[in-house]
């Protein structure tokens, strides 16, 4: 007997023993009242909000053999890259900064204050 004719054997089978496929159910749908339905706003991004991409700028910075070893592992088994997790690690701590921050003293500034 052929693999093929094997195969046949096992689907008429089942489908002889009252067994259905998914697809092959009906769906049975009624007629029964929502109730309260609570419209819930869109909270997720725009597509252009998920496209974009913020402006990078190119820095040379030695950091600690240790730092970069951690990256590199934990990069790893994430399956990203490490400098990415790196650039994402400075964005959070400035982003967790900006509420607290000085403003930058101007030239101008610094002169008054030694008058």
């Amino acid at each position: 007997m052929s693999a093929k004719t094997q195969r046949s054997e096992v689907l008429e089978k089942a489908h002889a023993g009252g067994s259905r496929r998914y697809a092959e159910t009906k769906i049975k749908y009624t007629d029964e009242p929502l109730g309260k339905v609570l419209v819930v706003p869109d909270f997720l991004p725009s597509p252009a909000e998920l496209a974009f991409r913020e402006e990078g700028v190119k820095v040379t910075l030695a950091l600690s053999k240790k730092s970069i070893e951690f990256f590199k592992s934990e990069a790893t088994k994430h399956h990203t890259q490490y400098q990415r997790m790196i650039r994402r690690l400075l964005d959070a701590y400035v982003d967790g900064q900006a509420p607290t921050r000085q403003p930058t003293r101007t030239l101008g500034d610094k002169a008054a204050q030694r008058r």
